[in-house]
């Protein structure tokens, strides 16, 4: 397929964390809000003067001032980001919104407050530590609320004057429900047997809308998904299998990359800073409180292990089996950042209910934060595909 105009664009914001739309943004007198889980409800951040940043840590490589504060085997993704604080690469933000969600987060924004990594100029500058429920009634509605009200939206009101109201909260809605449509259209060119956009090219679309002011970005946006709609697709596939990929934080594009390279193709992405859930509209009334609505939406559509609610878990399988059949995916991959315990028990559970409830063939992998050119990932992906390909041939024969 001819190359996207803006592929190079695109690729390139992703290369530091402070990236030129940040800088420019900024530069424009806008506050910069850092966070790094789905449960701080993205769209709050987004208010008035405020832009929300999701936090990566590209190029990745030493990690021993972050593993001197926190243990060697605690998740690399919350080390990098401490790494990356210590070096003073996250002090460009105006506030950091953190979420009690795992032990490897918490420790890590704990040290940043301790160790004043945001630098002693920023006298408005707060940390906050939201505490997430673990299911989705009304009770944990109503907490989920208390928490965005006293610890977000009210520090940013009174700290920098922000605009608080029902109607800015609406207006930052519009917006973020339009970065939503966008990107669940460029998924439907995903669907067809021979699709015009490729997983790789999806997720670094997709990871730009996390990491950059929307409104920065959203002519681009709109423009790439009109280049989609009349792109012409390679008359033969590119890939050997097509494949939904289930799991944690996936910040790197090149784990797509190195994915698709085996020969599967990412057609459909249920992880941490995937379209599912983090691109799904927020549907509001005009009866009701919208943070109330936005955190009852929140906890209704994530699909995290932290979870733990019963109807939660099931949801998560039927979910991953409703995604593989939509997609028309031929099995599932499930990935975990190495020394995370919600995704280890999710993905050691999904390795045996998804292929023997829902006859879902699936993969089981765990990897560091920076895959790079992994041999050994590559092997095992490559043997997936095989197994793949097995299956479809013996279904074939059988006529089914």
């Amino acid at each position: 397929m001819k190359d996207l105009k803006h592929l190079k664009y695109f690729e390139d914001l992703l290369e530091d964390i402070n990236n030129d739309l940040v800088r420019q943004a900024q530069a424009e007198g806008k506050l910069a809000l850092g966070y790094t889980c789905f449960h701080a409800p993205e769209v709050l951040m987004n208010l008035d003067n405020c832009f929300s940043v999701r936090l990566r840590a590209p190029h990745t490589e030493s990690l021993e001032m972050s593993t001197y504060y926190m243990a060697n085997n605690s998740c690399e993704y919350a080390r990098a980001l401490l790494e990356r604080a210590i070096e003073g690469s996250l002090s460009f933000l105006d506030a950091m919104i953190g979420v009690d969600v795992c032990e490897a987060n918490n420790r890590a924004i704990e040290n940043m407050e301790i160790l004043k990594t945001q630098g002693e100029d920023k006298h408005n500058f707060f940390f906050s530590n939201l505490d997430i429920p673990y299911s989705d009634d009304e009770d944990c509605v109503l907490h989920l609320t208390e928490q965005v009200t006293r610890k977000i939206l009210k520090p940013l009101h009174e700290r920098y004057g922000v605009d608080i109201s029902d109607a800015k909260v609406r207006e930052a809605v519009a917006l973020h429900n339009e970065v939503c449509r966008i990107i669940t259209e460029l998924a439907e060119y995903k669907k067809p047997e021979l699709p015009s956009i490729t997983g790789y090219e999806f997720h670094v679309i997709t990871l730009c809308t996390y990491v950059c002011p929307k409104w920065l970005i959203i002519d681009k946006l709109r423009e790439t998904l009109e280049e989609v709609k009349n792109r012409k697709p390679d008359s033969k596939k590119f890939y050997r299998v097509r494949v939904a990929l289930v799991g944690s934080e996936i910040d790197d594009p090149n784990v797509i990359r190195l994915i698709e390279d085996a020969g599967a193709f990412v057609v459909v992405d249920r992880f941490c800073f995937g379209s599912l859930p983090g691109r799904q509209e927020i549907i509001l009334n005009d009866e009701e409180d919208a943070v109330k609505q936005i955190c009852r939406q929140n906890l209704m559509v994530t699909r995290c292990p932290r979870q733990c609610a019963k109807h939660c878990v099931d949801r998560r399988y039927d979910d991953v089996a409703r995604l593989v059949k939509e997609f028309n995916a031929d099995g599932a991959i499930y990935e975990q950042m190495k020394f995370c315990t919600y995704w280890s028990y999710e993905r050691t559970m999904a390795s045996h209910i998804m292929p023997e409830e829902y006859d879902v063939i699936t993969l089981s992998i765990d990897r560091p934060y920076i895959v790079g050119n992994s041999g050994q990932l590559r092997t095992r992906i490559q043997a997936f595909v095989e197994s793949l390909e097995i299956k479809k041939l013996h279904h074939k024969k059988e006529g089914k």
